[in-house]
């Protein structure tokens, strides 16, 4: 029986995940151990609540005000010490973070091969989004299996020199985390939103706006709160909802711009748990984003994403026109967020694709990829 240790620090890879976990869980033909990090401390309980899972070990390695390079030193060494001692045989990461690439250099000084979830992402940039890029890259040179998400990731992987036998084009696990969390996602009130904004069957315009990236820091919160700032009072019928990221480099910024709006429409809470979230989603008109995951579970739920970067590593949703680059820049986005709200057919529009990112099946194909791998080693 082989052992997959899977390891997690966000509540992004924490969601995207727990469709595996679970699925090794309640099946007797592996044995599991499930690692946090804990660098979303406060996002992760959420997530283990949401899908009735809690990890093995929490390192719980976060510092206040701690530095990528401290953050880094703490995950390998707290990572290793934890691999001593269960020995699999495989590590899966998912994605891009810091835990992400730190777990993997950490299995491979131990001679442990990785599995990449959500590999072959890329912008191209180094610099966008930061450090993710820099994190994706590293991490397939230290991959043995690579779980692509669509063949676009799979031609990034090849044209990188990745041997093609050792990729595995799966759909992303996001949409059969969603597909999981819809059932449950019968959320009739948020405590912090008015009760009719919830409501079945109200036409009432909803923005859903979420922010986290490091790269706009600084100049492009600023930029993006006084849009939205100008945007709730140019349409006063519509309701903008931010679930404020923990971030004090975000929460600055948005608390001095939007805390004391007087536009009545603006709604700042507080991060909302995964289920209450994607009743959220569902709810809204459209999404006003820098997030990466939502560019893949929005089409999905049928909702447009306006992404507030310059580059994505998810170009089939651009190409298929479910999602729309729109940056930082305030007038760009009082221009965008305006002509989404002003023509409901520009929403219907983008709404009517299908989602280019799986089918809710992404988990069975990783499971059997891994079961294959251990089979060729034996024969």
């Amino acid at each position: 029986m082989k052992k997959l240790a899977l390891i997690f620090g966000t509540r992004p890879e924490a969601i995207k995940l727990a469709p595996l976990i679970l699925a090794l869980r309640q099946n007797p033909s592996w044995q599991s151990c499930v690692c946090t990090t804990g660098q979303h401390r406060e996002l992760l309980d959420q997530v283990f609540t949401a899908f009735n899972f809690k990890p093995d070990i929490d390192l719980a390695l976060m510092r206040p005000d701690q530095t990528l390079a401290g953050l880094s030193a703490r995950v390998i060494q707290g990572v290793d010490l934890w691999l001593a001692h269960e020995k699999p045989d495989m590590v899966l990461v998912q994605g891009d973070t810091t835990t992400a690439f730190c777990a993997a250099l950490a299995a491979f000084y131990r001679r442990i091969p990785v599995g990449h979830v959500e590999a072959g992402l890329r912008t191209g940039n180094l610099n966008s989004p930061w450090p993710e890029e820099a994190n994706r890259i590293l991490t397939s040179r230290l991959a043995t299996l690579h779980f692509a998400p669509t063949n676009t990731s799979r031609d990034n992987l090849l044209r990188e020199g990745v041997p093609n036998e050792r990729i595995h084009v799966t759909g992303n696990t996001v949409i059969d985390a969603l597909f999981m969390a819809r059932a449950k996602a019968l959320i009739t009130e948020i405590a912090e939103l008015p009760a009719s904004l919830l409501a079945s069957g109200t036409d009432v315009p909803v923005v859903l706006i979420t922010g986290h990236r490091r790269e706009n820091f600084g100049a492009g919160f600023e930029s993006i709160c006084k849009a939205i700032s100008v945007c709730a009072e140019r349409f006063p019928n519509a309701h903008f909802i931010y679930p404020v990221h923990l971030n004090p480099h975000v929460r600055e910024p948005v608390q001095r711009i939007l805390g004391g709006a007087a536009q009545k429409n603006i709604h700042l809470i507080a991060p909302l748990p995964y289920l209450p979230f994607i009743h959220l989603m569902s709810r809204a008109t459209f999404i006003l984003t820098d997030s990466g995951g939502i560019q893949e579970e929005a089409p999905s739920l049928g909702k447009p994403v306006l992404v507030m970067r310059d580059t994505t590593e998810r170009p089939e949703a651009l190409a298929a026109g479910t999602v729309k680059l729109v940056g930082t820049d305030f007038t760009v986005l009082v221009s965008e967020i305006s002509r989404l709200l002003r023509n409901s057919d520009e929403c219907a529009k983008m709404a009517g694709i299908q989602n280019p990112y799986g089918d809710g099946l992404a988990t069975e194909r990783i499971l059997a990829a891994c079961k294959a791998h251990f089979e060729n080693l034996s024969s």
